[in-house]
């Protein structure tokens, strides 16, 4: 099977190529990969499933899902029943039928038309940026949660997730508990109690969220709402007719029916008991928190991305319009005045002089300014029932609005919860991930949501749980417009909602109305509600957890650092500005740690630190670029691992001097780019082949060359530690050879090598020491050790050479100059007798160190002199010898001074010699260096590029 039916395996798109494992119906395949199509022309990329290229007809596909579904798959419900539904019977909740009357008394008519669409600004810009989220990409299981972390990542998602579903769960308990209360009230009537008002609230509460467990449970959910919404529907319908049956007998009540001098009575506010215009706002929010009824189930919908815009829009429309309408009629506005007594006498007399709607309808309320009144819109809060056609209905109505939305938590609680704990940000939640039955039922977060209710319904107090409650819902707005706002502010390629409706700066002044009402609402529930955010932010955020769904965060980042890279190309460098941007020679990084982290000392959050692996191939052999890649990304993963701030790089090369070129001149980004070449001491190398030694040697030639400070490390036992076997920590053995353990430097032993790894020796004093101070980069490399905490014991003391007659002279100029460098130092030593001729024996060592390297051309012709030395240019000549005798015996001294006066330093930060490129021998080179370096503590070679590093000037 061919693509097109031609000779051919190169593939269409296909939508199964772009599938996840948990896709709804159909297949995941695999497009033919590159290697396939590049390299192994003759392999079959596919013996099983359908041929790459070849797309499922639409037909197929539904087949497919017909075939799952009847063999129990799971019920998906479309916009209507699992949106538009939900939401409607989560708004139309008990404000609308025992507060919307109160809320009018206190705030009129104009003001209860300004709260209403206050609170319709904030659920629309939410319901847009919802729409906007759900439509970028295939919506799973979770709701808020998974709208919010996979567009603002983890942290977010699952600081907020967690305190949604908890909100959820106890905002059944809210629901039950006003349903509860309703009951007792009209038992109370009846005189009827079983106990007393509380313990019946606390035992109708408990039976009532029992039964909503079981219709859960039992999958009967749907059918129980279509039912309650029904008895909704008719409720609302019934007190708009008997708004049109006015009767005498409820005239003394407050009720006369449509009458425009109560419309202009009840239109301005009247607040009472301390009430203001945002604490009338604060008791009405609840009824608004209901529009993501429908997107909390969006793992059960057909297509969420079609469902939940129209559902929700819709919902929030038709929701708001009913609000205003019932602000104009009955139970408020324009036929129930604020105040009545209920008494049939108390009509109009002619003594009685009253100015009021009352009493141009004959009736004279003015006593009620006393208080005792227990009827009108400020005094009962059973309006509706008063002014509908058939009483009976509304309390049936106030039943299924409360059932409804306490069902409808019950439901969305476990959902999100259960989606959360998939995710595994938290560890030890898991538990409540597994879900049951054909519609993968989360049956333990069912059983958890009915604890977390039971606990707040026997506290029996609305009071004390609706703020936090609102609050939670509304830091979930809050962050559901600033993810809109965010996704849009990165500008990532992968934002492309197909729902168009919405504005970036719409949906961030969406996010600051929904704070400011946090606040208004209530200040300290709102300071506990970000307080929690918060913390649930830092905790995700230090956990890390291994989870990458491409979040608009990520996307900002980038943005931000590409624009200040560019940004900072146009800026010149300064030495005030300079840091140390180095290019790290390690191979593997795990074989070489002690380098990575002394290095990783003085550039965290300092400077740019860039890992380099040199890949050796042979020049006749192509390269495995894939395994390469694999590399790459699994070397990165360690150095994050180890929490060291570095990027990671490979290079294939036939040598070390080639690759290093390749990086020297290409590796970086505008100004972030390596200013020194940082490498360890090739401690081997009388051992190997002197072509090792030649390439080593011009690798550091290369790197002055390109103006690139160079810094080599040398521990006497070797860097390399990927050859011992058994280490659980090799980080630590190998650092311990030279980095000094927190919180006492001075405590810190140095330590020796053996077959089990290192062990500690007596212990040295604690200092770093710059000896022979030539360039500013010796100062700063100490000075930023010095900064960190495992260093910060440690002291510096710097030496450096001068003439014996003129000590005091040099001492004092070198701690004036470190003083305005702002460097603190312990002690300053002039080394007068640097000048000094070595030791004879060692002067002999050095003779034989070099005697195997020598070209000896006294004892041949000059011809074949001059063929050997082209051949093996690192050979050493007499009149080189000769040519460079005081700077050899100089090299050979410095040890002698190291041993002297460093021997028991936990680091030496020293000068390193310069060779002069084709007149000094490598193997000569490499003498002096380990001549210089043999037998003394942890020694770092530093030469710079001989540009200023350190200014006194501000």
């Amino acid at each position: 099977m061919r693509t097109f039916g031609h000779n051919t395996i190169d593939a269409v798109p296909n939508i199964d190529f772009y599938r996840q494992t948990a896709a709804p119906f159909g297949e995941k395949l695999s497009r033919p990969s590159l290697s396939e199509l590049h390299d192994e022309l003759d392999k079959e990329p596919f013996e099983d499933g359908l041929a790459n290229g070849d797309e499922p007809s639409a037909a197929e596909e539904a087949a497919a899902l017909a075939a799952k579904e009847g063999k129990g798959g799971t019920v998906k419900f479309g916009w209507v029943k699992g949106v538009l539904v939900r939401c409607m019977l989560n708004i139309w909740g008990v404000m609308l039928f025992i507060r919307m009357s109160w809320i009018v008394g206190q705030a009129g008519i104009g003001l209860t038309i300004a709260i209403i669409l206050m609170a319709s600004v904030v659920t629309t810009i939410t319901g847009l940026s919802t729409s906007a989220i759900a439509t970028n990409g295939f919506v799973r299981g979770g709701g808020a949660y998974y709208l919010i972390s996979r567009s603002l990542g983890p942290e977010f998602g699952g600081s907020i997730g967690l305190i949604f579903a908890f909100a959820n769960a106890v905002a059944v308990a809210m629901y039950v508990v006003g349903f509860a209360e309703t009951v007792v009230e009209m038992l109370n009537d009846v005189d009827a109690l079983m106990t007393d008002e509380l313990n019946d609230i606390r035992i109708v509460g408990t039976l009532t969220i029992i039964l909503l467990l079981g219709i859960s449970v039992a999958g009967m959910e749907w059918e129980a709402k279509i039912v309650l919404l029904v008895i909704l529907l008719a409720a609302i319908v019934n007190y708009f007719i008997g708004s049109f049956m006015s009767t005498e007998s409820k005239e003394p009540k407050g009720f006369f029916g449509y009458n425009t001098a109560i419309f202009i009575e009840n239109l301005g506010p009247d607040f009472r008991d301390d009430e203001t215009f945002f604490s009338v706002f604060a008791i009405f929010f609840p009824a608004a928190t209901g529009i993501l009824a429908g997107a909390n189930i969006s793992g059960d919908l057909t297509d969420p991305q079609s469902a939940i815009p129209k559902g929700t829009l819709l919902a929030i429309l038709i929701t708001g319009i009913t609000y205003c309408l019932c602000c104009f009629s009955p139970p408020a506005g324009s036929c129930v005045v604020r105040d009545a007594t209920g008494d049939h006498n108390d009509t109009v007399s002619d003594t009685v002089n009253c100015t009021d709607a009352a009493c141009t309808l004959g009736y004279d309320f003015s006593i009620c300014k006393e208080g005792g009144c227990q009827f009108g819109l400020m005094n009962d809060f059973q309006v509706m029932s008063l002014v509908s056609g058939f009483g009976p209905l509304i309390s049936a109505g106030i039943f299924s609005a409360t059932l409804s939305s306490a069902l409808a938590s019950l439901v969305s609680a476990p959902k999100v919860f259960q989606a959360l704990c998939k995710d595994n940000i938290y560890p030890g939640l898991g538990v409540f991930a597994k879900g049951y039955g054909k519609n993968n039922e989360p049956l333990r977060g069912y059983v958890l949501t009915f604890c977390i209710g039971l606990a707040f319904i026997l506290i029996a107090e609305l009071n004390i749980i609706a703020p936090i409650i609102s609050n939670f819902f509304l830091a979930s707005y809050a962050l559901i417009n600033f993810s809109v706002f965010h996704a849009s502010l990165a500008n990532s390629p992968g934002w492309r909602p197909s729902f168009k409706y919405y504005n970036m700066w719409v949906s961030l002044a969406g996010a600051i109305l929904c704070c400011v009402v946090m606040f208004v609402i209530n200040w300290w529930a709102a300071l506990v509600t970000l307080l929690i955010v918060l913390a649930l932010y830092i905790y995700v955020s230090y956990k890390k957890p291994d989870v990458n769904w491409g979040s608009s965060t990520q996307a900002l980042i980038y943005n931000q650092a590409l624009t200040h890279c560019l940004n900072l190309t146009g800026v010149e460098d300064h030495v005030k500005n300079f840091r140390p941007q180095c290019l790290v020679l390690t191979g593997y990084p795990s074989s070489r740690p002690a380098l990575l982290q002394l290095v990783h000392s003085f550039t965290k959050n300092v400077g740019l630190m860039i890992v380099l692996c040199l890949s050796s191939v042979q020049v006749t052999r192509r390269p495995n670029f894939k395994e390469l890649s694999q590399d790459h990304a699994r070397c990165q993963r360690w150095l994050n691992k180890k929490r060291i701030k570095a990027f990671y790089t490979t290079v294939f090369s036939d040598n070390l001097r080639h690759g290093t070129q390749f990086l020297l001149q290409a590796v970086g980004l505008g100004r972030l780019k390596p200013n020194t070449l940082v490498m360890g001491f090739k401690n081997n190398w009388s051992d190997g082949d002197m072509r090792d030694v030649e390439i080593y040697i011009n690798t550091i030639h290369d790197a002055f060359d390109l103006q690139f400070g160079v810094v080599i490390l040398r521990l006497q036992d070797a860097l390399d530690v990927s050859h011992i076997q058994g280490q659980g920590n090799p980080v630590f053995f190998c650092l311990s050879a030279f980095y000094p353990s927190a919180p006492v430097c001075g405590q810190q032993a140095t330590p020796t090598k053996t077959e089990e790894g290192f062990k500690p020796s007596k212990p040295s004093i604690p200092s770093v020491k710059c000896v022979f101070v030539s360039a500013g980069l010796t100062l700063l490399i100490p000075f930023l050790l010095t900064n960190r905490s495992k260093w910060g014991d440690c002291r510096i003391r710097v030496f450096i050479g001068g003439k014996i007659n003129r000590i005091d002279h040099d001492r004092r100029a070198m701690a004036m100059l470190l003083s305005r460098f702002r460097i603190d130092f312990s002690d300053i030593h002039v080394l007068g007798d640097i000048n000094t001729k070595p030791k004879k024996h060692n002067k002999l060592t050095f003779k034989e160190l070099i005697e195997p390297y020598r070209l000896k051309e006294d004892d041949m012709e000059q011809e074949a002199a001059e063929r050997l030395k082209a051949q093996e240019p690192w050979r050493i000549t007499d009149n080189e010898l000769e040519l460079y005798k005081a700077k050899t015996n100089r090299q050979i001294r410095l040890n002698e001074l190291l041993k002297e006066h460093s021997n028991a330093a936990k680091l030496i930060v020293m000068s390193m010699p310069l060779a002069r490129k084709g007149t000094v021998s490598s193997a000569l080179y490499m003498c002096w260096l380990e001549t210089l370096t043999k037998d003394v503590p942890p020694l770092l070679l530093v030469r710079g590029n001989h540009q200023s590093v350190l200014t006194f000037y501000s």
